[in-house]
């Protein structure tokens, strides 16, 4: 079967996360993805490490687990775009490709004549994406974005976190840069958007994708929270704003998710944690009592979660129909059943390390599924094939090339 995007060419000129999820999650989809990277150094995260994969020896190869994680399915072509000859060379790709995607700093590709007017010239239908910290315009604009500084810009880390009263309490980040791989999928969606308004008008455009725009917009009911009251809402740990009990609970050896979502839940949870005259009491009979009166209600709730292990709560609750689930490290996350049922983790060719493994597109399409996956490309490792196929450079042109250290 063919992929849903074959036949769509990707000109990548990120680097990091952002830029690189998006132009992954277009390569899993099937289109083929150019990944332009710096001579001798290539994508910054290729040296963030350790960890790193290893070789058929067991030895570290060169590739940082954080390359590894976001250039699944790409070619990789070393060009100094400094250079004339390197500019002349992106020229001549991007009048042969659908998509370009960078996340220079505003402005940064024009003195490289690789910005999207210039580009636009050479190819009016390009769909060209462009991630940064703010947008293209307004008063941040010029300012660099990181995903740590866009969580606490963007109000993220103020409802993450436990309180401030509780031990421990201060703002935190998520567990992973979050903003970046929003930002990453937010932007296939708008390239795509953008594919499809080529295809039926014949013109491409300029997708503007900012770190902060979408950090903001994930907010979700927190924004709305604060929107609809005007009061910002605070942190709460694990607890919810809006549900409860929704949160983490001590068990006898651990921690279990209790996720009650409605009244029906409640009073079935009720029943086997054995305190079943709670959903009688006025106090707290709907949800809205409940978070109301969260504060009495969650210490009874502890009292009787102590009681049984958490492998006994969660037999107990999911026979009674109580969304429930441990909180899992990721050794015992890989190991779920399920999790290895979906076909989570791959394992794919690499010239190296012979093998390296790769947490699977979670898209499953009934028509044109995700086939064909390619380990994250070794530095320049396409760069002869390119060449010659997209840019049309006969092996005299190339060699010059890199002896010039262009390629």
């Amino acid at each position: 079967m063919t992929s849903a995007l074959s036949g769509l060419r990707v000109l990548d000129l990120s680097r990091v996360l952002a830029g690189p999820w998006a132009s992954q999650t277009l390569a899993d989809m099937g289109a083929e993805v150019i990944k332009i990277e710096r001579p001798g150094a290539g994508d910054d995260t290729r040296g963030w490490g350790p960890p790193y994969a290893k070789d058929v020896t067991g030895n570290d190869t060169s590739e940082a687990a954080y390359y590894l994680s976001a250039n699944r399915g790409k070619k990789s072509l070393t060009i100094d775009m400094t250079k004339p000859e390197g500019q002349e060379i992106l020229h001549r790709l991007a009048a042969e490709c659908d998509v370009v995607i960078e996340n220079f700093k505003v402005g940064g590709l024009a003195k490289y004549r690789l910005d999207y007017a210039s580009l636009s010239e050479i190819n009016p239908k390009i769909v060209y994406c462009s991630i940064t910290g703010f947008g293209q315009d307004g008063p941040y604009k010029d300012r660099p974005g990181y995903d740590f500084m866009i969580q606490a810009m963007g109000g993220l880390m103020s409802i993450t976190g436990a309180p401030d009263q509780e031990p421990g309490g201060q703002p935190m980040k998520v567990g992973v840069a979050v903003a970046d791989i929003f930002t990453g999928l937010y932007a296939t969606i708008g390239i795509l958007a953008a594919l499809r308004h080529r295809d039926a008008t014949g013109e491409g455009q300029h997708v503007d994708l900012a770190l902060l725009d979408v950090q903001t917009a994930i907010l979700a009911n927190q924004a709305m929270n604060f929107l609809t009251t005007g009061k910002a809402p605070g942190r709460l740990g694990n607890a919810h704003p809006n549900i409860v009990p929704y949160e983490a609970f001590p068990t006898a050896d651990g921690y279990i998710i209790l996720a009650v979502g409605n009244d029906s839940q409640f009073r079935s949870f009720c029943n086997v944690a054995g305190i079943g005259h709670l959903p009688d009491d006025a106090r707290y009979a709907t949800n809205r009592s409940r978070v109301a009166n969260r504060e009495t209600l969650v210490p009874q709730i502890r009292q009787a979660m102590v009681m049984k292990s958490t492998d006994d709560w969660i037999a107990i609750l999911e026979t009674a129909n109580v969304p429930c689930g441990p909180i899992n490290t990721l050794d015992r996350v890989f190991d779920n059943p399920q999790v290895k049922h979906r076909d989570t983790v791959r394992y794919l060719d690499h010239p190296t390390a012979g093998k390296v493994p790769t947490v699977a597109n979670p898209i499953k399409f009934s028509k044109t599924p995700i086939a064909g996956e390619t380990a994250p490309p070794m530095l320049g490792q396409h760069s002869d094939e390119i060449l010659r196929k997209v840019a049309d450079l006969s092996d005299a042109q190339i060699a010059k090339l890199r002896e010039a250290g262009i390629i």
